[in-house]
């Protein structure tokens, strides 16, 4: 498997675990493996960019809505706003790499 298919798939399992287990720490851990796939990863396509982007901010509005849900909605809300930290420390990586091939583009 490789490093793009493990650590969204790593995110995911800490945001179902983090609905289910109370922990403080869950969003640093979900914002740090999202910046660990950031910054691995280095992705250089700007629609994947702006999809990542758009999903950082869209998927807690998405999140908040499931909460109509009955039974089950707090705990979907929960692993989808969860996920959205993983997304957004991913987003924020992508964003500092953009901006550090911006200012110190590389040498031919």
């Amino acid at each position: 498997m490789s490093f793009n298919r493990i650590m969204p798939a790593l995110g995911f399992l800490v945001a179902i675990i983090s609905a289910f287990v109370p922990l403080e720490w869950w969003p640093l851990i979900l914002l740090l493996i999202g910046l660990v796939h950031g910054f691995g990863g280095q992705e250089k396509d700007p629609v994947i960019i702006g999809t990542v982007i758009l999903a950082a901010f869209a998927f807690p509005t998405i999140a908040n809505n499931l909460n109509a849900i009955p039974m089950i909605g707090a705990h979907l809300d929960t692993i989808i706003d969860h996920f959205a930290i993983a997304i957004g420390g991913y987003a924020i990586a992508l964003l500092l790499l953009d901006l550090k091939n911006r200012v110190m583009p590389d040498e031919a």
